[in-house]
C-alpha cells in the first residue's frame, strides 16, 4: 500500500470516529440535468486482449499486481474530453461534431460478469460496448455468447480487432490506421482483408452487417470494426473516435441524466480493504452521492440500510477522497455495514423516504430472483447481472427455470431439484459458483455460459433417450409375421406352428391380430431347439398360441399383426426415430387395417 492511501484511511478513521464528521452540503433540489459520460464496457473471449485494450486507453498496468493490490484501482477509467482530443488529435475534426460529451467512462473490469453487473431498472448500465476480437483467432465460442448477451441488453456495440500487429508481415508505420494498413505489402494487405472479411460473415451468420470502420455507410445497420492493437496502440485513436462519435451522435437524449437528486448506482465489486473493512466499487448513473448519506442496496434476504462513510475516486491511478460525486462517476465507497452485499445490486441515497427506496430496492431484486415456471430447471449465480444474463439466454432456448437464485449451490437447492416430476429438470445449473456436496441430483458448473448451456442441453437430450428407450422396452413392438406351410405341429391347446418375422421383432407374450381382430396371444418361443424371449426379422420359430385351434381361426399362410392398443400406437409413433424404416411402414399398415372398423383409429 502506498504511504499516500495509507494515511488516507488513517485519516478517515480518525474522522469517522468524532463527532465533528458531519459534514453536509447544500444540495440544489431543482432538477437540472446535464449530458452525461457513456459508460463503455469491453467484452469478448478469453486471451483476446480486453484487459490490454483497457491498459492502452489509462496508459497504467491493470494486469499486473501492484502495492495494496485493489486498493490501487477502481474498477472503471474516466477519460476526460480534454484526453480524448489529445489521442484522436485531428481524426475527431473528421466527424463534423460539435463534441459536448464530457468524456466515457470505461469499466476496466472486462468480461461478460462486469457487463451483466451493470445493471440498472429495465436494462444494462452499459451505452456502448467495445467487442474485443483477435483478428487472426476470428469468433470464437465465447465471442458469439457476447454477442448474444448484448443482444439481449439491446446494447449498441463496436468490434476491436486486437493484435493486429501479430498478422504475418505487419510492419508497424505510425500515423493513422488506414495509412498504416495501405502502406503494409500487397500480402500482408491481401491477408488483413481476408481475416477481416470473414469475422463480417460470422457476424452475419450472428444477425449482424458489419464493415471496417472507415467503410460504414450507415452505423445504425452496420457493426464498425476497427483493427487495433493494444500492445503498440496503434488504432486506439480510431477506436476512441468511433466510441466519442456515436455516443454524440446517437445518444445525446439518453446520456441526458438528472444530477441534483438522488443517486441512483450499482455495485460491481464488493471488497475487504484491510484498515478499512468493507468497500464497494459502484457506478453512479443518476443523481448525487454525498459522505453522510444514507444508502439503500439490494440484498438477498432484504435490503441493507447503511451510510457512505467515505468517498473515494481515482486520479492518476491513485485513489483520492472526495466529498460528493454526481452521475456518471465511478466511485469506492467505504460502507462498513455492507458486508452482505453482492455484485449486480443497485444502491440508492435513501433520503428521508427509506421505506419507499427498500420496496423499490425489493421490486427491483425480485424482477430477477423469481420462479420463473410450474416446473423447470434450477440456475445459481454469484451476481444479480449474471443471473438475469443466464436467464434471458436460457428462457432464448426455451429451456425453462423453477428456481433462479444466487450464490453457493445448497442442500435445499438439491432437495428442491430431486422432487422434480420430469428427469430432465432434476439439474441445478450453476455459473461461476460454489456447492455443497451433492447426492441425488445432477449439478454443471463452469464460468463460460455458452458451455453451461450446451452441456445442459447434451445431458438432458441423453436423458431424453433413456427414457424413451425405457419407454420403448414396455410396448409391443411392431411385428409382421407369417404362419409358415408344412410346420404345423399341434393344431389347438395350445396350437403350435411354424412361423416367420418378416418386418419388426417378435416377443413372447404379444398380442397377434388378423384383419382388425385379436385372435391369440405368444405364449413362448422356440428358435433353434432353445426357449427365446425374442426373434427379429427374417428369422424362424416355432411359436405357441393358446385358445385358438389351427384351420378355423388361422390357417398356414396367413400373415399376422401385433396387437397394438391406440395409446401403444401413439406413443410409437413418438418414439418413431428409434424404428427402422420398415418398421415405420409397418406401423401405417397396422393403423390402415384398423381404421377399417374404426375410422378414427390412432388419431
Amino acid at each position: 500500500m502506498p504511504p499516500s492511501f495509507y494515511f488516507l484511511i488513517k485519516n478517515a478513521q480518525k474522522l469517522l470516529k468524532t463527532d465533528k464528521f458531519q459534514w453536509k452540503p447544500k444540495r440544489a433540489w431543482k432538477m437540472t440535468k446535464n449530458i452525461r459520460q457513456p459508460v463503455v464496457t469491453v467484452i469478448g473471449h478469453v486471451d483476446h486482449g480486453k484487459s490490454t485494450i483497457l491498459e492502452s486507453i489509462r496508459e497504467i498496468s491493470i494486469t499486473q499486481k501492484e502495492a495494496g493490490g485493489i486498493t490501487q484501482k477502481l474498477s472503471s477509467i474516466d477519460v476526460p474530453l480534454n484526453y480524448i482530443k489529445k489521442t484522436c488529435g485531428k481524426l475527431l475534426e473528421k466527424l463534423d461534431l460539435k463534441i459536448t460529451l464530457p468524456g466515457i467512462l470505461f469499466i476496466d473490469t472486462p468480461g461478460h460478469a462486469a457487463f451483466t453487473n451493470l445493471r440498472k431498472r429495465g436494462g444494462n448500465l452499459a451505452d456502448i460496448a467495445i467487442l474485443v476480437i483477435d483478428i487472426n483467432e476470428g469468433v470464437k465460442p465465447q465471442t458469439i455468447e457476447a454477442v448474444e448477451i448484448l443482444k439481449g441488453y439491446k446494447t449498441p456495440f463496436i468490434v476491436a480487432l486486437n493484435k493486429i500487429d501479430l498478422v504475418p508481415g505487419w510492419q508497424k508505420k505510425g500515423g493513422t490506421m488506414i495509412a498504416a494498413i495501405n502502406s503494409q505489402d500487397e500480402t500482408t494487405k491481401n491477408n488483413i482483408d481476408a481475416k477481416l472479411y470473414e469475422i463480417v460473415g460470422k457476424l452475419y451468420e450472428i444477425g449482424f452487417g458489419a464493415e471496417r470502420f472507415d467503410r460504414v455507410e450507415d452505423y445504425t445497420k452496420q457493426v464498425a470494426l476497427i483493427p487495433v492493437s493494444a500492445k503498440t496502440k496503434e488504432g486506439i485513436p480510431e477506436m476512441l473516435m468511433v466510441l466519442t462519435g456515436l455516443a454524440q451522435r446517437y445518444l445525446q437524449e439518453k446520456l441526458k441524466t438528472e444530477v441534483s437528486g438522488h443517486a441512483k448506482g450499482t455495485i460491481l465489486e464488493v471488497r475487504e480493504e484491510k484498515g478499512l473493512g468493507t468497500i464497494l466499487d459502484a457506478i453512479i448513473y443518476e443523481g448525487r452521492l454525498t459522505v453522510g448519506d444514507t444508502l439503500v442496496i439490494g440484498g438477498l434476504e432484504k435490503p441493507i440500510i447503511t451510510k457512505a462513510r467515505a468517498l473515494f475516486l481515482q486520479e492518476k491511478g491513485r485513489p483520492k477522497r472526495t466529498k460528493e460525486v454526481t452521475a456518471t462517476a465511478g466511485v469506492i465507497i467505504y460502507a462498513p455495514e455492507s458486508k452482505e452485499a453482492i455484485a449486480g445490486m443497485p444502491i440508492r441515497v435513501a433520503g428521508k423516504e427509506i421505506e419507499k427506496t427498500k420496496e423499490e430496492i425489493k421490486k427491483e431484486v425480485q424482477e430477477v430472483i423469481f420462479e420463473t415456471d410450474k416446473e423447470g430447471i434450477t440456475i445459481k449465480a454469484e451476481s444479480l447481472g449474471s443471473l438475469e444474463a443466464l436467464t434471458n439466454l436460457l428462457h432464448e432456448q426455451g429451456i425453462r427455470i423453477k428456481k433462479a437464485g444466487i450464490g453457493k449451490i445448497t442442500k435445499k437447492d438439491i432437495a428442491e431439484t430431486t422432487s422434480q416430476k420430469e428427469e430432465t429438470d432434476r439439474v441445478i445449473l450453476g455459473f461461476n459458483v460454489g456447492q455443497e456436496k451433492i447426492d441425488g441430483v445432477k449439478v454443471i458448473t463452469g464460468n463460460v455460459i455458452y458451455r453451461l448451456i450446451d452441456d445442459l442441453k447434451a445431458w438432458q437430450e441423453e436423458e431424453k433417450k433413456k427414457k424413451e428407450a425405457k419407454d420403448l422396452q414396455n410396448i409391443p413392438h411392431p411385428c409382421k409375421l407369417i404362419i409358415l406351410h408344412g410346420y404345423v405341429f399341434r393344431q389347438s391347446n395350445p396350437a403350435i406352428v411354424g412361423a416367420e418375422v418378416i418386418v419388426g421383432r417378435l416377443k413372447a407374450g404379444t398380442p397377434l391380430f388378423k384383419k382388425e381382430k385379436q385372435i391369440a396371444v405368444v405364449k413362448s418361443i422356440q428358435y433353434e431347439r432353445e426357449n427365446a424371449h425374442e426373434i427379429d426379422k427374417g428369422k424362424q420359430a416355432a411359436i405357441s398360441l393358446p385358445g385358438i385351434i389351427i384351420g378355423r381361426q388361422i390357417a398356414e399362410g396367413d400373415i399376422l399383426y401385433s396387437d397394438l392398443t391406440e395409446e401403444e400406437f401413439k406413443k410409437l409413433k413418438k418414439l418413431a426415430k428409434y424404428l427402422k424404416e420398415d418398421e415405420v411402414e409397418l406401423l401405417k399398415e397396422i393403423a390402415r387395417k384398423k381404421r377399417e372398423a374404426n375410422a378414427i383409429w390412432g388419431i
